[in-house]
């Protein structure tokens, strides 16, 4: 019967000294897969934080942009009923918009969170 810590290969080398490389070079695989990983997630998170970055700007934008469209009408009515009356029509009329888009995106939580039978 062979000792299997004396076995040796074609080449003289023990079987303790293989499984010692074998684990040095899994170490090394092992540590340039996790360099591999951080490289491509460091890369994958620099892209949207670009894109985040120019989603808020855009946000932002869109947002005054509406602020400017209100104003607008406000000035617009004011001409016709005076500008608390206009104020007025304008906010209960996007708080009426407000409020039904907030029914509809209740009424899909609704739907989404029963269970299937």
């Amino acid at each position: 019967m062979v000792d299997p810590l004396t076995f040796t290969t074609g080449e003289d080398e023990s079987l303790v000294s293989i499984v010692g490389r074998l684990a040095t070079e899994t170490k090394s695989l092992a540590t340039a897969e996790v360099a591999v990983y951080k490289a491509k997630f460091g890369e994958t998170a620099s892209a949207y934080k670009s894109a985040a970055m120019f989603f808020a700007v855009a946000g932002v934008l869109a947002l005054a942009a509406l602020i400017a469209l209100l104003v607008g009408a406000i000035l617009t009515v004011a001409t016709l009923v005076g500008p608390g009356w206009a104020t007025a029509i304008v906010v209960v009329a996007v708080l009426a918009v407000a409020a039904i888009l907030a029914m509809i995106g209740k009424s899909k939580l609704q739907t989404k969170s029963e269970p299937v039978s």
